[in-house]
């Protein structure tokens, strides 16, 4: 049995709670906010994010930071912009190699760095993974069969991660390629904005297989100049990761995507999800990035006009479609 604290009571954090709470792990749901512990013990149900699941009596549900101080295990399920200010907040408190998990999908707005980067920051001393890989939070809550990767530095500190949450409805690989899958899992939500954005404009299943594919070509680009490897993004964390994000209903980047298609304002299509859209601020990040590294993202770039300069889809699917003519395979990236 371990002992483990899920810091952050959204979709996410809710439901690998849940699911690890039925495999006998003593099992500790944290917010910031007082007031939505206190809604989901009266509702006894996360009725915003997680409907129709029933939070166990075993879980503690709590707002007291101090149930994070002797966990085996610290999972970091705040949205990327909340990631430096829960780590500070755990600082003091955490013991020396503790192993802290996180599972958000994104990078830091400002500085552009990756959530692994920022927590090796502001918790130096504790063992630092990533989990990643297709897993909406309504189908793991559920039982649904499910697959991810635990990434880390350390192949031992990856497998006890693994050991602690693998069992019979969710299955986990290790990877060492920390780098990899946490760009594989943070870029893929900028592809699903702009797999909405097509999807809410009307067009068809050929315009979203060339946007995934030429998406992927993408992210890789981007990963192997920052230090990933290539291979990683053909597996669950890239390409798997990109396949259920721009294609289901329960993906919230695409459903904003698919409101911005139809004619929505950007932020009157945030406000209409109501939850975080990771992909929102992660376009702003990596355009900075590939500006600074002159890497060529054309999807991206695009993207990024539409949300922060208000350029009309149209027009952005226009300029992608008449680019300067290439051969394919001139930067494939699977050799």
């Amino acid at each position: 049995m371990s002992k483990i604290a899920i810091m952050g009571s959204g979709g996410w954090g809710t439901a690998i709670a849940v699911m690890t709470s039925k495999f006998g792990n003593q099992i500790s749901l944290w917010s910031v906010f007082p007031e939505e512990i206190d809604t989901i013990i009266k509702d006894k149900e996360n009725k915003k994010l997680l409907r129709g699941i029933a939070i166990p009596k075993n879980i503690n549900l709590t707002s007291d930071i101090n149930c994070a101080s002797d966990a085996d295990v610290v999972v970091l399920a705040v949205p990327s912009f909340a990631t430096r200010s829960t780590a500070k907040l755990l600082q003091p408190i955490l013991k020396e190699n503790t192993i802290v998990v996180n599972i958000a999908k994104g990078l830091e707005e400002n500085s552009s760095k990756r959530l692994s980067q920022v927590l090796q920051e502001e918790l130096p001393l504790c063992k630092i993974v990533v989990m990643s890989g297709p897993s909406h939070a309504e189908e793991v809550a559920l039982g649904l069969p499910t697959t991810n990767v635990v990434s880390s530095k350390n192949i031992e500190t990856a497998q006890v991660v693994q050991d602690v949450f693998m069992n019979p409805t969710f299955r986990i690989y290790t990877s060492l390629d920390i780098i990899g899958a946490e760009l594989g899992g943070a870029l893929k939500n900028i592809i699903a904005l702009a797999a909405g954005i097509i999807d809410g404009m009307g067009f068809g299943d050929n315009t979203k297989a060339a946007l995934m594919t030429r998406g992927i070509t993408e992210m890789v680009r981007l990963g192997v100049a920052l230090g990933a490897k290539a291979e990683t993004f053909a597996g669950l964390t890239g390409f798997g990761d990109l396949i259920v994000t721009c294609t289901s209903i329960h993906s919230r980047n695409r459903r904003c995507g698919i409101l911005i298609g139809k004619g929505y304002n950007v932020e009157d299509a945030l406000k209409e999800i109501g939850m975080t859209v990771e992909g929102y601020r992660t376009t702003k990040a990596a355009y900075k990035l590939a500006l600074d590294l002159g890497i060529e993202m054309p999807i991206v770039n695009e993207t990024y006009k539409v949300l922060y300069e208000n350029k009309l889809p149209k027009d952005a699917i226009l300029d992608l479609m008449t680019r300067m003519k290439k051969h394919e395979t001139e930067d494939l990236w699977i050799k």
